[in-house]
């Protein structure tokens, strides 16, 4: 686990080992974090903000692009753990790394585009400046399908704008987090801003997420049904929220479209990564 800028063990000293799913060997092992975890957790990041939310976007986006700079150098050692651990073909896994550093280039200079806007007002003398600010500490809970991209589609967006974050990764995938947020703190973000708990049993963590009051936003991409039980409990908090949920996609083909490249188009996008793919 990374809790303000190191890495740690649980509290409560246990660990879970991760598995190759091609051959149930065990290929390392990691903390076993749980609600006492997430709280240490969440108060670095809230901690962390304070500092973290007065940089400036350049140094917001400097960082970014640095961590872009490192992923790219160290895309083949990513792609190879991301095949051993998640089991996608190193192909698949190649083509993951290089669009998980595509979301940390793109953040790096969405970064710099936050801006606000001037409203007109009923008084000729008078107008509104809107401005945006980081709404605070970032609790974000990714799947195993993209065990890297899908966190740096969470956490590249959450640091431009001047957020913190803590991150839980999927059980299955730890490893892929935490050779990813190597990168990021390799980058130079400082301790605190970004933070992990692993957890074999993920529903302490997540009731953590969904209670504490220093959690201002949850990020969660996963099945359906868990998703309703994180937002229906971030709701009592009146957290913010975003969802990306399992499901099959309707797919319709017009009269007028070409059969069979509506066949091979639909084949594709179902078979992709195993079909586990949004």
């Amino acid at each position: 686990m990374l809790i303000n800028g190191e890495w740690t063990d649980a509290r409560s000293g246990s660990s879970f080992e991760v598995l190759n799913p091609a051959t149930g060997e065990s290929i390392g092992s990691v903390a076993d974090g749980g609600a006492e975890d997430a709280l240490l957790a969440i108060a670095a990041a809230h901690d962390a903000f304070k500092s973290w939310s007065k940089t400036t976007a350049y140094e917001r986006s400097a960082v970014l692009y640095r961590a872009w700079e490192i992923m790219v150098s160290r895309s083949d050692e990513l792609a190879q753990l991301m095949t051993v651990e998640q089991g996608k073909p190193l192909k698949a896994a190649k083509a993951e790394v290089k669009y998980a550093s595509d979301f940390l280039l793109w953040f790096a200079e969405e970064a710099k585009r936050v801006v606000g806007e001037w409203l007109p007002s009923q008084r000729p003398d008078q107008r509104f400046l809107s401005v945006k600010v980081p709404v605070g500490v970032v609790a974000a809970i990714t799947p195993w399908n993209y065990p890297i991209s899908m966190l740096t589609r969470k956490i590249g967006p959450a640091l431009a704008a001047g957020c913190t974050v803590v991150l839980k990764p999927a059980e299955a995938t730890p490893l892929c987090a935490k050779a990813t947020l190597d990168v990021l703190t390799d980058a130079g973000l400082p301790h605190g801003v970004l933070n992990m708990v692993t957890t074999s049993n993920p529903a302490p963590v997540g009731d953590i997420f969904t209670s504490d009051p220093r959690v201002a936003k949850l990020t969660f991409t996963g099945s359906t049904a868990v998703g309703r039980v994180l937002a229906a409990k971030a709701a009592s908090n009146l957290q913010r929220v975003s969802v990306e949920l399992g499901g099959h996609a309707p797919f319709i083909v017009f009269p007028d479209a070409d059969p069979v490249h509506a066949a091979k188009g639909a084949a594709a996008l179902k078979f992709l990564n195993a079909g586990q793919a949004c």
